[in-house]
């Protein structure tokens, strides 16, 4: 009798457990973050960052209305997209879509290529899209954003993978070379890049806040010990989530918000990033 409860209590237990995980892969949740700078104008004071990272096709509810309602009540200025807004494995363009259209209609959206985006044929007709509707690609560009007489530089690069291809190891060379191309000036500068294992290269640069993705928080966060795996990292990444900062560079990285080849996240919820740029005194 005693062996029987005990198999019902560890089978009860490991349901909840499932239940849990199951529940945890689609509780979307909202981690903010307050960003100072002495190159922060007194104009940008309260400026609202919503960052969306590694979409991979995903659905929070019908149409996405769970992820654009907390994207609505974020009241953001801009939405920073930092790539894999679709999935190379089962991808579904028109859920990016509709998922665009709804986001401009809340804020100005830039955006910037993942490494999901480089190996689907289709993306180029996502790509037009996006640029019709109004999304700004801020790949290998800078954008002054103004407020009265005073601005910030909002600029983004390529996924390398649309360069570097299948040759490991030449990402960073990549990635070194667009960031050298990007037009400088005084701003603050925010830098949309995906890959967050880049950072020296970032702190080299001297950017001032970069945002990224890619690493999915480490897929399964342990306690005590953070992620688990991340891809360009592998086990135990340094750079998975949340805030890190090297010299006069700040870099967030967002846990994401889909999955790809591990299709569950353990400890890891998914995450719309909210930065608020305050004026350094």
């Amino acid at each position: 009798m005693e062996n029987k409860l005990g198999y019902v209590f560890s089978f009860a237990v490991f349901i909840m457990f499932l239940i849990w995980v199951l529940w945890a892969d689609k509780a979307l949740t909202v981690r903010e973050f307050e960003i100072s700078d002495i190159k922060i104008p007194t104009s940008f004071n309260g400026f609202r960052i919503a960052h969306i990272s590694d979409l991979h096709n995903t659905s929070f509810g019908k149409d996405n209305i769970k992820l654009l309602e907390k994207l609505r009540d974020a009241s953001p200025d801009i939405i920073a997209v930092t790539g894999d807004i679709i999935d190379s494995r089962r991808t579904d363009i028109a859920v990016a879509e509709e998922f665009i259209t709804e986001a401009l209609k809340i804020a100005p959206v830039y955006y910037v290529t993942g490494n999901h985006e480089s190996r689907v044929t289709s993306f180029d007709g996502l790509l037009s899209f996006m640029e019709n509707a109004g999304v700004v690609v801020a790949e290998n560009k800078s954008i002054r954003l103004y407020r009265g007489n005073a601005s910030i530089t909002v600029c983004g690069i390529s996924d390398p993978n649309f360069t570097a291809g299948d040759f490991q190891g030449y990402e960073e060379a990549v990635v070194d070379t667009s960031l050298g191309k990007l037009t400088r000036n005084e701003d603050f500068t925010v830098l949309l890049s995906h890959h967050p294992e880049f950072f020296k290269l970032y702190v080299q640069h001297g950017f001032e806040l970069v945002l990224s993705g890619h690493a999915h928080g480490g897929q399964f966060r342990l306690p005590f010990v953070g992620g688990f795996i991340a891809p360009g990292q592998g086990p135990f990444p340094e750079y998975d989530s949340g805030l890190y900062r090297e010299k006069g560079t700040s870099m967030i990285v967002s846990r994401g918000l889909g999955n790809s080849i591990i299709p569950l996240r353990f400890n890891n919820r998914p995450e719309i990033i909210l930065i608020t740029l305050k004026e350094e005194a």
